[in-house]
């Protein structure tokens, strides 16, 4: 049994050549994927951005660089890894001969000048990229081969928001079509094209033969191993469990913890887990509005939940709990282990202090007749039963103390539409990026203003010019010590602030049949590569 956690350590042994393996021509029919993450409403992952459209994405689509195994930025569809300028306003980046798009367009600059106009288009309803590209001014090609990316102010994170799939390149003859046709199947440059898309069942794709741009450390050249690839959407945990044991499909993702731990026992199939670089899972509270606004409030919510216990009984082992607002995978991470005690005298102590003297027939605290009440909308896709079950152990520790907490389970389109809207107090929002500058983008004062899609990064309401200040001036420096204290001021901020509850990393958690090689975890965000993947 083979064990993966973090992004930068992938187990070789999964990684196993074609040429080492088979030939093209004797390569397997199919593999079959059945994931529990959210259908998208769009392929694109130029349109929103959200981790289910980066699961696919990663199949059909390449970005300029990706991240090996040490966390080293190296190139994909770039040729090599550019240098600033010396006034760090322009990055010069050099491209790859020889890759065509599968409609037959050449790649070349103007194709990325193509793709990162369409991301800073408002009319896109971009959010993950269009914020990575912030400070993106301008995008010219300075020739065929060579794009130069024109920045407002130096960004040291800017190779970094490359390397993910929600700035994918795709054909500019394809971004030409209605946003419509494009979401349906974007055309990339990698190893599969998006054959048909069956809504509420799966996306097909049949093998890009003539795909030749890996990333530098895929260990694999030439066409994928298998000549078709099946992606399916089965919501039930218990059911994607069925289908991989029965053999229906190769490979499951948002695989349970007691599922996990049952297959590390047994030995049956492989467990590959990842830690997703950005932000850990957490509970945001909206201090924008009561009860939240009250720093004392937040304090005692935070410490009336015996968050340790609730993940070492629903986990079963399979992850740690974090006290860091940055994934363990994401440099520059510090946890604050004393800003997150349980602790529920004082919990009562600081609703006393904050006004909530009173308690209803049923233990809730009320103040001037209003009751001390947490609205948190959950999205079903997006956080797994267990995760749900820890919120509902969180409800009840919380009600101990006078909180009413009351948890709505969403579809992800309904769970969006609560969080644009700010109609939460409380709410666990994921959001990927392998880098610190993650909290820039979350956690900086111009993230409560909605992107183009309507998402705001932004869910606590935290408008702090300290915070705002370090990490703007680490996304302008390059030198990590400086890096690593400015991150270290804002994760501060955060921690004293009692604006989330850490919880633990955001993870992904593929079973893995034992008759499939190939399989592996791209460094980058730790999405799923089933480039050299076969049986």
């Amino acid at each position: 049994m083979r064990r993966i956690i973090g992004a930068t350590v992938v187990a070789a042994s999964l990684i196993v050549p074609l040429a080492a393996c088979q030939s093209a021509g004797s390569a397997p029919s199919q593999l079959v994927v059945a994931t529990g993450d959210a259908e998208p409403t769009c392929l694109d992952p130029h349109v929103g951005g959200n981790w289910p459209q980066a699961l696919i994405g990663n199949q059909f689509l390449e970005s300029l660089f990706s991240r090996d195994a040490d966390g080293n930025v190296i190139p994909w569809l770039a040729s090599a890894v550019p240098t600033p300028a010396a006034d760090g306003l322009s990055w010069d980046v050099p491209l790859r001969e020889g890759v065509t798009f599968t409609d037959g367009t050449a790649f070349d600059a103007e194709a990325v000048v193509a793709n990162m106009k369409h991301l800073k288009d408002p009319a896109t309803k971009s959010s993950t990229g269009f914020l990575a590209l912030a400070k993106v001014q301008d995008v010219v090609a300075v020739d065929p081969r060579t794009v130069r990316f024109v920045l407002s102010e130096p960004d040291s994170a800017l190779l970094e928001s490359l390397a993910q799939t929600w700035l994918a390149i795709e054909s500019p003859a394809g971004l030409a079509r209605t946003q419509e046709e494009n979401c349906l199947a974007p055309i990339g440059t990698g190893p599969f094209v998006v054959e048909t898309w069956t809504k509420q069942q799966s996306v097909t794709f049949t093998r890009n033969d003539k795909y030749s741009s890996p990333p530098a450390d895929a260990g694999h050249e030439g066409p994928a191993a298998v000549q078709r690839l099946e992606w399916r959407f089965i919501p039930d945990s218990a059911a994607r469990v069925a289908a991989l044991q029965s053999g229906e499909v190769d490979v499951i993702d948002s695989v349970q913890p007691d599922a996990v731990a049952q297959f590390r026992q047994s030995g049956q199939f492989e467990t590959v887990l990842g830690a997703r670089p950005g932000v850990t899972a957490r509970i945001e509270l909206n201090s924008t509005r009561a009860p939240f606004d009250d720093a004392k409030v937040r304090e005692a919510f935070s410490a009336s939940a015996d968050i340790d216990a609730a993940v070492q009984s629903l986990y079963f082992g399979t992850l740690d709990r974090s006290t860091s607002v940055l994934s363990s995978s994401t440099p520059f991470a510090v946890p604050h282990p004393e800003a997150y005690p349980f602790d529920q005298a004082a919990a009562n102590r600081l609703l006393d202090e904050a006004g909530w003297t009173t308690r209803d027939a049923s233990g809730i605290r009320t103040k001037d007749g209003v009751p001390l009440t947490v609205k948190f909308p959950v999205s079903t896709n997006q956080s797994i039963p267990a995760e749900v079950s820890l919120f509902e152990q969180i409800q009840q520790s919380a009600k101990q103390v006078g909180f009413d907490v009351q948890i709505e389970q969403l579809d992800l389109s309904t769970w969006y539409e609560r969080s644009g809207a700010w109609e939460f107090d409380a709410i666990v929002a994921p959001y990927s990026k392998d880098s610190a500058d993650v909290l820039r983008i979350v956690y900086d004062s111009a993230g409560t203003v909605p992107a183009p899609s309507g998402y705001h990064a932004n869910n606590t309401g935290l408008k702090s010019p300290e915070l705002d200040a370090a990490v703007q001036e680490a996304a302008r420096v390059s030198d990590p010590a400086q890096r690593a204290a400015l991150y270290a001021t804002a994760q501060d901020i955060i921690a004293k602030g009692h604006y989330v509850v850490p919880l633990y990393d955001q993870m992904v958690q593929f079973a893995v049949s034992p008759k499939v090689q190939g399989f592996r975890l791209q460094p980058n965000l730790n999405l799923p590569s089933l480039l050299a993947a076969h049986k």
